[in-house]
């Protein structure tokens, strides 16, 4: 996949961005960047939520690829500083990278090879406030690959209430209440 343009759909950043608005989000872990469009979505609210409500916020974005992550790099400044200013790209293994410094996350996008999503929700969740949601895409498509995080997402005690999207390949939307079971 080195190579590969991944991003989301485009009526799926608009979605996401309008979640994040409905949400107040200030802090997001993008878990896949690739080439960094969806990551612009991301930006653009998270500057609207600091400059509507105040305080501070960033999307944290994770790229394996260093090719990629350059690319991104320049799209982001093609952009302004308004959308530069508020990502922070960690390059390198996310499993290494997500373990430090996350702040409280408002939401995760989970847009990375399948058999990492379980792992990097593990290791997100405990930095993850009350009502931060999870999206991840494709979940329909590749439901098979999906598994062990649909599971553990669905499971009755895990304090997530989950939402399976129509849009092409699936969407899921999983909110996160700790405290509260299904």
């Amino acid at each position: 996949m080195r190579d590969k343009f991944i991003a989301l759909d485009q009526d799926k950043c608009h979605f996401i961005y309008q979640l994040c608005f409905a949400t107040g989000a200030k802090t997001i872990v993008e878990a896949g960047t690739s080439y960094g469009v969806s990551t612009i979505y991301l930006a653009l609210a998270v500057a609207s939520n600091i400059a509507t409500f105040g305080g501070v916020g960033k999307v944290i974005g994770t790229e394996h690829e260093p090719g990629k992550a350059a690319q991104a790099r320049r799209y982001w400044e093609e952009c302004g500083s308004s959308i530069g200013d508020v990502i922070e790209l960690r390059e390198g293994d996310l499993l290494e990278t997500l373990r430090h410094d996350l702040g409280t996350i408002d939401m995760l996008l989970l847009d990375i090879w399948a058999p990492l999503a379980l792992p990097v929700l593990k290791l997100v969740q405990p930095a993850m406030r009350s009502g931060a949601v999870v999206i991840t895409d494709n979940t329909s498509g590749a439901s098979a690959r999906y598994k062990d995080l649909l599971g553990y997402l669905r499971a009755p005690d895990s304090g997530f209430r989950n939402l399976t999207l129509p849009y092409s390949k699936g969407l899921e939307m999983s909110v996160y209440l700790p405290n509260q079971t299904q």
